[in-house]
Parts: structure tokens; C-alpha cells; sequence
């Protein structure tokens, strides 16, 4: 059968665009690699063109020069051509990649959207509204448990504040009446010591001694009687 109709070939898979794009950067790296190359001979012959007088030898550097000038603008030619292509590769990759991303956001959303779904069947707003309502009846009537139970016995209900403040006033200035009445213990009270500065007393006489009257006795710098010379010298 297969001399009949033959073997079936077996196919390769189409390159993608990745292999593609760095199959075109490979060769545009050939080509700069060449430009280069051309660029060093360049520089090299334009040295010898101006050491060479004018002549049949600078024509033949001045042809070999125009010719590698040719072929560096061949190149360059290919190599911006090469980098066309990958520039367009690169756009078609990218806008390959947006519309995967764009593939499995909308999956995801479809996913999301069904869970979303289910969820909501089990969730009532009406539902929500009447808890919402128990709560606050709830809350309402332990607002009055609480009052309840905080509410003061044998406490008048018509009392006013004012009078209340005047009462306690009242009752602080008895209490102070009743302190100055009593008196206040001896270790508070404050120290009531005699001035000394101001207590007059009797002038020292001045001259008068124990010698007899009608006698004035000498006195010495220091105000003291003065001792006889006589007594010094015995």
C-alpha cells in the first residue's frame, strides 16, 4: 500500500514568531559584524590615499575604496531591512500576547461572575433589612433594661439643680463657720514669736564704774577702767 499511495511526510511545525525574530537578529548581526569590517579597511585605505602622491597608484586605492564604500551601503541597506522585519515580528508578538491576556481576563471574569452569581441566591436583601430592624429593636429595648435598672430609689422626681447647688453651698459655708468656731490646733496655727528688735531696753551708762562717787576714773581705748602704772610695775 505504501508503494501505492506512498508514505505520509512528516510536517514540521511552523516556526513561531520568537524563532522567527531571533533567526532575522542573528543574520542583521552577520551583517553589522561586515559593516564593521568594512569600516576598518575604509580608514586603512583612506590613510594610504593620503601618503600616496597623485597618480595611477592613489586611482587604484581611490577604485578599491569606492568599491568596499559599495558594498558597506549594500549592507547597511540589508541590515536596516533586517531590522524592519524584526520591528514588525516584535508588533505582531506583542499584539499576540494582548489578546491571550485578553482570552484569560475574560475567562477569569466569567468565573468570577458565575461564583457571584451563586453567591447572590443565597443572600437576600430583604433578609438583610429585616435583621437590620430586629437589631435596632433589640438595641432599643436594652437602652431601657439598662435605664431601668440604673434608676436611683428614694430619690424625689421634681428636684432641681439650682436648688440642689444652693443647698450645698449653704452647707459648705456652715461647714466653714463651725471650723473657725472650734479653733484651730496650736500646730497649725502660725508662729506668733516675740520681735526682740522691737522690745526697748535700759542704755548702758556710760563712765560710771564702781569707783566712788565724785571720782572719775580713767578709762582705757576699750572703755574699761584703766589699770594703775604702779600696779604694773610691782
Amino acid at each position: 500500500m505504501r508503494r501505492v499511495f506512498g508514505a505520509k511526510k512528516n510536517t514540521e511545525p511552523p516556526p513561531s514568531i520568537q524563532d522567527a525574530s531571533d533567526r532575522i537578529n542573528k543574520r542583521g548581526e552577520t551583517v553589522e559584524d561586515k559593516i564593521k569590517k568594512l569600516d576598518v579597511d575604509l580608514c586603512k585605505y583612506r590613510e594610504q590615499i593620503q601618503k600616496t602622491r597623485p597618480g595611477p597608484a592613489q586611482q587604484a586605492l581611490k577604485a578599491r575604496a569606492m568599491r568596499l564604500l559599495k558594498q558597506k551601503k549594500m549592507y547597511e541597506g540589508q541590515r536596516d531591512m533586517l531590522y524592519n522585519q524584526t520591528f514588525n515580528l516584535d508588533q505582531v508578538s506583542f499584539a499576540a500576547e494582548g489578546l491571550k491576556d485578553a482570552q484569560q481576563t475574560m475567562t477569569a471574569l466569567k468565573s468570577a461572575n458565575k461564583e457571584l452569581k451563586g453567591m447572590m441566591k443565597t443572600v437576600q436583601i430583604q433578609d438583610i433589612d429585616n435583621m437590620q430592624d430586629e437589631m435596632m429593636d433589640l438595641m432599643d429595648v436594652s437602652s431601657e433594661i439598662q435605664e431601668t435598672l440604673g434608676r436611683s430609689y428614694n430619690v424625689p422626681d421634681g428636684l432641681d439643680e439650682d436648688d440642689l447647688m444652693g443647698e450645698l453651698e449653704a452647707l459648705e459655708a456652715d461647714m466653714g463657720d463651725e471650723t473657725e468656731a472650734d479653733g484651730v490646733p496650736s500646730y497649725l496655727q502660725p508662729d506668733n514669736q516675740t520681735d526682740y528688735d522691737e522690745i526697748s531696753l535700759p542704755s548702758v551708762p556710760m563712765g560710771q564704774t564702781g569707783a566712788p562717787p565724785g571720782r572719775v576714773q580713767a578709762e582705757d581705748e576699750f572703755g574699761l577702767p584703766a589699770v594703775p602704772r604702779a600696779s604694773l610695775r610691782g
